[in-house]
């Protein structure tokens, strides 16, 4: 799907694709043509077999402040729920769908959706500056964007009631203490740690990687016997996959497996 991105850049780096939110004026605050291209880009790396990783970042000095709530007063007489199907819901769904790891390096404020957003990638990195607010509460709402959905499950459901109802701000080492994230870095730091994480994942077998992503978004909903049947299915896949034949000659053979992502 061709398109000239405005509020977005979309660089390749070969086998994996870093996507920059791009409006560091509004720290990076997110508009309807802003998520429009954001969706039509994931759309384009979940088509694209060369691709075998994303990383998700921002421009500045924020990840993402969340909605722009300027747009939201121009659009007054327009239900929210136009808002979060249109622009929110399908980039959680094309984050959480994309059978491709996907890395956020949150390289600032994450607000909001914005914070939600990063929430629902698979690794997630952050800058020993950057700090995660679920900010809803302060205005009337509740968390959106798989926020009520994500939270209960990444640190318990008392701890994601204060975050959703006080709106504190958890910088990025409580975050990582907390399960909340994988890991900081220096501001300085971030960004080739994100790259070097691309490079290794990259490396690694795509189908596999995409096989557990697959898995666990079904097990948020499974009972254990229906999980268990789950894995067994999931695994007869994966057990037919190239890498995997890779992977075991390799080891007979006392070598680096060469994986292709197949």
């Amino acid at each position: 799907m061709a398109m000239n991105y405005s509020y977005i850049k979309y660089e390749s780096n070969d086998d994996w694709v870093q996507i920059t939110l791009n409006r560091p004026d509004k720290l990076n605050s997110f508009n309807r043509p802003m998520a429009k291209e954001l969706q039509v880009a994931f759309t384009k790396i979940d088509a694209d077999d060369s691709i075998r990783c994303v990383i998700l970042t921002g421009a500045g000095r924020g990840f993402s402040a969340g909605q722009d709530l300027k747009e939201v007063l121009e659009r007054k007489d327009e239900p929210l729920n136009e808002t979060i199907e249109y622009n929110y819901n399908p980039i959680i769904l094309a984050i959480r769908e994309l059978e491709k790891p996907v890395i956020c390096a949150v390289n600032g404020t994450a607000a909001g959706a914005g914070a939600n957003i990063a929430l629902a990638c698979d690794i997630v990195l952050a800058a020993d500056n950057a700090v995660f607010v679920q900010s809803f509460s302060k205005i009337g709402l509740i968390p959106d964007s798989g926020g009520t959905f994500f939270l209960p499950r990444l640190v318990g459901l008392p701890r994601a009631t204060a975050m959703a109802m006080l709106g504190e701000k958890i910088t990025a080492s409580e975050a990582v203490d907390i399960g909340l994230i994988y890991k900081s870095y220096t501001s300085e730091n971030l960004m080739d740690e994100a790259h070097k994480l691309a490079g290794y994942l990259t490396s690694q077998p795509t189908k596999g990687l995409g096989l557990i992503k697959r898995a666990f978004n079904q097990s948020l909903g499974n009972d254990l016997h229906t999980q268990l049947a789950l894995e067994a299915k999931i695994q007869t896949e994966a057990g037919k996959s190239h890498d995997y034949n890779e992977g075991i000659q390799a080891f007979v053979e006392k070598r680096k497996p060469k994986f292709t992502g197949k």
